[in-house]
């Protein structure tokens, strides 16, 4: 390696540094938009948030970073990079030729929008006033729509936007599996609809007082392995995660004082992606590497932990008596067979963040079904609480009251966060795919869960996708970990083979 070739990738790495910190202070900016900043400190806060993202996308396109990048690529020289710095690379160049295409004040602009326009949906959400939102989402929809024919398409406009979340899909392949599970599931609902047996449900919406809920909370994320020296639970209208650094990764939850599971599912969700990028290589730290690798995966541990470790019965087998302590005299005459079957209940909803594992993928495949339509012109912003009322008699039966309960349920739509959704079906999917092969290496699975040995596991899942961050491609790793690509059918066998016995069908 000539001094030259050297000083050109050192100079790489240190943008690439550069651009992480800049990340990391962005990141941290959101966090606390969504968790504590006062009202008023909203949009001098989107300002700024508007002002770094610039900088740190200029850096992206800048000349500097392009010739870096022609150095780099260059056969000669990428042949004497290692596997990860090759990947760090690549990773970079998809990122300049797309973003190259934009100009960066428009990139400014946009960041500034989004961020003013998470602030004006939660409020639409709370007053359930879809017209207060409608403006912000039209400008959101518009600028993504240009930015799609800045980058570019061949078949499918929403094909850009699904590769930006999950590398490689389209909406061929989406329609192919969601298919496959729409025609495998909708059966299974119905026959769980007719069934004579009935979970109970009614000891879960007593009063619980939230910080015993928080504590419990606390408790099931120190057992799955989340470390809290390096993150915190924080409480939020819609939970989520972030992940600053593997040393300082962040989650929160939502509390319902009148439903036990609100929180204590969100919280495990949210865990299982604090997991993902608190055990990421730390060899990976401080480049574009150090993160999932896609939102399928991502969410494929965040679904993971809470419905097949958190949901399952080995793991209540464990844990039911140390939540009864903490509720002392509340659920002291509920089995522990009927509490499993109730926090098991397959019910329509209209909530996706509390829908059941059986109709959770048919919550996603609305909104897939709503964002192809509105990136290839057959429905409007204006349109979308009627559309969305529809989709959901259609596909779940119900339909909400307001716009609240309705369109204005999800965060994603404000940041501009389309393509993300199908990643939370893709999760559930990838997740079972991983369990199969999970319990044929692991042949004491369910004991260890019943035992409460949950770091075999998590150390299982850290070895096998999470230290690798972004260096595979979610293709790479599902072919790593399983032998084979993604296939629908270990999700639906695993919801057969569950709830057929929940509901003795």
């Amino acid at each position: 390696m000539t001094d030259a070739f050297e000083n050109k990738l050192d100079g790489f790495l240190n943008l690439l540094r550069k651009m992480n910190g800049y990340s990391e202070a962005i990141g941290l900016m959101h966090w606390d938009m969504r968790t504590g900043a006062p009202k008023k400190a909203m949009e001098g806060r989107s300002q700024a948030i508007g002002y770094l993202s610039a900088e740190m996308f200029r850096l992206s396109v800048s000349d500097e970073m392009g010739e870096y990048l022609e150095e780099l690529t260059k056969p000669e020289n990428a042949s004497q990079l290692t596997t990860s710095q090759q990947k760090m690379v690549l990773e970079c160049k998809k990122d300049y030729d797309r973003d190259k295409k934009i100009p960066p004040d428009k990139y400014q602009a946009y960041t500034v929008l989004t961020s003013q326009a998470e602030s004006v949906w939660e409020e639409a959400k709370d007053q359930a006033d879809f017209s207060m939102f409608q403006p912000y989402l039209e400008q959101i929809v518009e600028t993504n729509l240009e930015f799609v024919e800045l980058w570019g398409y061949e078949q499918n406009k929403y094909d850009t936007l699904l590769d930006m979340y999950e590398p490689g899909m389209t909406v061929e392949k989406l329609d192919q599996v969601f298919g496959v599970l729409r025609e495998r599931v909708v059966p299974l609902v119905s026959a769980i609809a007719s069934a004579a047996y009935q979970p109970e449900t009614g000891f879960l919406h007593q009063k619980f007082e939230k910080e015993r809920q928080r504590r419990f909370n606390h408790y099931i994320l120190e057992q799955i392995g989340y470390s809290f020296d390096a993150g915190r639970l924080d409480e939020t209208v819609h939970p989520f995660a972030i992940g600053l650094n593997p040393g300082d990764v962040r989650i929160t939850t939502k509390f319902a004082l009148d439903n036990l599971t609100t929180a204590l599912f969100g919280t495990i969700h949210e865990g299982g992606h604090g997991l993902y990028e608190q055990n990421i290589s730390g060899d990976l730290m401080g480049t574009n590497l150090c993160t999932g690798t896609s939102m399928g995966i991502h969410e494929s541990q965040s679904r993971f932990w809470e419905n097949m470790v958190g949901r399952s019965e080995p793991f209540w087998q464990r844990y039911y008596g140390d939540l009864r302590k903490q509720f002392p005299g509340q659920l002291d005459d509920v089995e522990l067979d009927r509490f499993y079957r109730g926090i098991n209940e397959v019910k329509p909803t209209l909530i996706r963040i509390e829908a059941d594992e059986v109709t959770y993928n048919l919550h996603i495949m609305i909104r897939y079904e709503i964002e192809k339509a509105l990136f290839n012109g057959s429905v409007k912003v204006s349109e979308l609480p009627e559309y969305w009322n529809d989709l959901y008699k259609d596909y779940l039966g119900v339909a909400p009251d307001n716009d609240g309960d309705g369109v204005l349920q999800d965060v994603h739509w404000s940041g501009g966060m389309f393509g993300y959704f199908p990643s939370y079906a893709l999760g559930n999917m990838y997740s079972a795919q991983f369990r199969h092969t999970l319990m044929m290496q692991m042949p004491d699975f369910e004991e260890k869960i019943r035992r409460g040995e949950l770091l075999p596991i998590k150390d299982w899942l850290s070895e096998q996708i999470y230290q690798y961050g972004k260096l595979l491609d979610p293709s790479e790793i599902v072919m790593k970990v399983t032998g084979e690509e993604l296939n629908p059918d270990y999700l639906v066998r695993y919801l057969e083979e569950k709830y057929k016995n929940i509901y003795k069908l």
